[in-house]
């Protein structure tokens, strides 16, 4: 721990209004960082000396505050040297806390917010990290407008400040351009939240988690994916406008190998190879959560491809499409939706939950298979999509049932014949 800090006391009075008396403060300056505690007494701002931080000594009362003050300034260096000596990182927030005997590491949110992105985001995907930031500022913004402060100390976090910060994200209003949030947004928040306070456990910076207590509830969500009446109309629909053209292949080419916005637009034609069965696959790796993919080229992919081969952006870049932003990818689609008389919210990421389902499911390719298809490392993350398997079953169970009518009406006839 480096000692060549620097650490000051000050004693400050302020008063409200006109009023002579002001309230007593100490300021305690470590590296230019402060903080203040409030020494809950009044004196009479005209017996008080604002350069020497004393009061005149002009009367006994004088003698015997000002006495309390040195005691005051000798027990917060010792609270300084304490700290030293532990080895412990040293802020103002944590002399002070030592000095009221309230919490001896004096760890806050805000360093564990700090160390958690120095340790972590490295292993973080860019919009992993760009979500726990968001987080943060829900978490701070509850803080400051809630409990009235800039910071908190891990040992006051517990169960009731967990419960008020769950009110506090379901009834704020919309951030900037954000919508209010939902349960699962803020579910979302909430277990983001939970990790990071994990950490703090890991780190013995927290007795136990405050969120122990607390139950994680997601709403269950239906997978919106298009039919194939609907992806069969983009696939033929052909664009004169060359970006909406682009975009389309790019949404038609994820529904079709289910690769997400981010790892598809990284996808480069060294990507792509032959494979075990000597056929061309995709071998690349999942971004948002370091899964390796193995993906066989389908024909209507593979065209896609081709077509793009010789694009010279692509080919500048060294993908295998042209470089768009997820948000202007999904305005367009809702262009592209409108054309095609899709009465559905298209956005890129359905295609993924399209290959899940029309594609692959639906056709009966099996549900493990499908898994691994998508990079899912968990098979219960893919049995959301299990709902679309009941209904090949149910629509391959009305054909039988109307084949066996056929055919019992076909054996009444020859009987009657």
């Amino acid at each position: 721990m480096k000692t060549n800090q620097s650490f000051g006391i000050q004693f400050i009075t302020r008063s409200k209004g006109s009023t002579p008396r002001g309230g007593v403060f100490v300021r305690i300056t470590v590296n230019k960082k402060r903080m203040e505690i409030s020494l809950k007494k009044l004196v009479d701002n005209r017996h008080w000396d604002a350069s020497k931080g004393r009061m005149k000594h002009t009367s006994a009362e004088a003698n015997t505050f000002n006495t309390y003050l040195e005691f005051v300034q000798s027990r917060l260096v010792e609270c300084y040297q304490e700290l030293q000596l532990k080895g412990d990182l040293i802020t103002p927030q944590a002399v002070k806390a030592r000095f009221l005997g309230e919490h001896p590491s004096a760890h806050t949110l805000s360093e564990l917010f700090d160390y958690h992105h120095q340790s972590e985001s490295g292993k973080l995907s860019v919009s992993t990290n760009k979500n726990y930031k968001i987080t943060k500022s829900y978490v701070f913004a509850f803080l400051k407008e809630k409990m009235k402060t800039e910071d908190i100390y891990l040992g006051q976090l517990n169960y009731k400040f967990i419960v008020d910060l769950d009110f506090y994200m379901r009834t704020c209003p919309p951030r900037q351009h954000n919508k209010k949030l939902n349960n699962n947004g803020m579910m979302k928040h909430m277990q983001r939240f939970k990790k990071i306070l994990s950490l703090g456990v890991k780190l013995e910076w927290l007795d136990k988690n405050p969120f122990n207590a607390y139950e994680i509830r997601f709403d269950k969500v239906e997978r919106n994916f298009l039919s194939e009446e609907e992806l069969s109309a983009i696939e033929k629909k052909n664009f004169e406008i060359e970006r909406l053209q682009t975009i389309k292949d790019m949404f038609v080419f994820s529904c079709y190998t289910g690769l997400a916005y981010i790892d598809a637009i990284h996808l480069s034609p060294s990507d792509i190879r032959n494979g075990i069965d000597g056929q061309l696959w995709i071998y690349t790796t999942r971004v948002k959560t370091n899964t390796p993919l193995k993906i066989p080229v389908l024909p209507q992919a593979l065209e896609i491809i081709e077509k793009y081969s010789d694009n010279p952006r692509s080919v500048q870049q060294g993908t295998i499409f042209p470089l768009i932003s997820n948000q202007k990818l999904n305005g367009y689609l809702k262009e592209i939706a409108d054309i095609c008389k899709i009465n559905r919210y298209l956005t890129f990421h359905l295609a993924r939950h399209t290959f899940a389902t029309t594609v692959t499911l639906r056709n009966g390719v099996p549900i493990e298979t499908v898994s691994k298809l998508l990079g899912h490392k968990s098979i219960s993350t893919t049995q959301i999509y299990a709902k679309v398997v009941e209904n090949k079953v149910g629509e391959d169970m009305a054909n039988l049932k109307h084949k066996l009518i056929k055919k019992s009406r076909l054996n009444n006839r020859k009987k009657l014949d």
